[in-house]
């Protein structure tokens, strides 16, 4: 039995196509592997609190050595990443918002980047050598953007600040086994979107 953990970033709700993305994904997983089970953590609707100086403070402490207050500020930190190690499967639904990831997927990555727990220095001295600790780990990202031209050689290539940078800070953190599947054109409407869908739609159901 596989474990999934589905994350919704994006702040709309009935007319968000990264939603309708995340849930085609559940339906078509669940048709063929009943068994699985999911998580489901939502950052585009509920607050993620950004990190602050307490945090910080907490998240550089061997944890032999952190006071109350430190345990405090990492808490929440602490159950994000507990949701990571737990499951096998990571799937994120994000809109492109201004080239690059909504605000509480920023802040949700952030909680979760913590040294000796999702990444350490692989010496154990900060010499910019890294190396991810969640093993065995799958991420789909899929997305959703209102332009097209952002994937692989194509030439809004180098404006994508959104999946290239989950796959590098994933990547980071020990997840090498990524796929992105993007759906294009939303601001266009119309035929060339409806066929951007019915392209993903089918990529998705494909999926297992």
């Amino acid at each position: 039995m596989k474990k999934l953990l589905i994350i919704n970033a994006s702040v709309r709700k009935e007319r968000s196509y990264s939603r309708m993305l995340t849930q085609l994904f559940m339906d078509n997983w669940t048709s063929r592997y009943p068994e699985d089970r999911f998580t489901l953590r939502e950052i585009g609707l509920e607050v993620v609190p950004a990190i602050d100086e307490k945090w910080i403070a907490g998240a550089f402490l061997k944890p032999k050595d952190r006071n109350t207050e430190n345990q405090t500020a990492l808490q929440f930190s602490n159950e994000l990443v507990q949701e990571l190690k737990e499951n096998d499967i990571y799937v994120i639904g994000t809109p492109m918002y201004n080239w690059s990831i909504p605000s509480g997927l920023k802040s949700y990555i952030d909680q979760v980047m913590r040294i000796n727990e999702t990444w350490k220095f692989r010496s154990g001295k900060p010499d910019g050598d890294y190396q991810g600790l969640l093993e065995n780990k799958k991420l789909y990202i899929l997305s959703s953007r209102g332009d097209t031209g952002y994937g692989e050689y194509e030439k809004n290539e180098h404006m994508n600040f959104q999946t290239r940078y989950l796959q590098f800070v994933f990547g980071m953190m020990g997840v090498k086994d990524v796929t992105s599947i993007s759906l294009d054109n939303e601001e266009f409407g119309g035929e060339i979107f409806e066929k951007s869908k019915q392209e993903i739609f089918e990529a998705i159901s494909a999926i297992g």
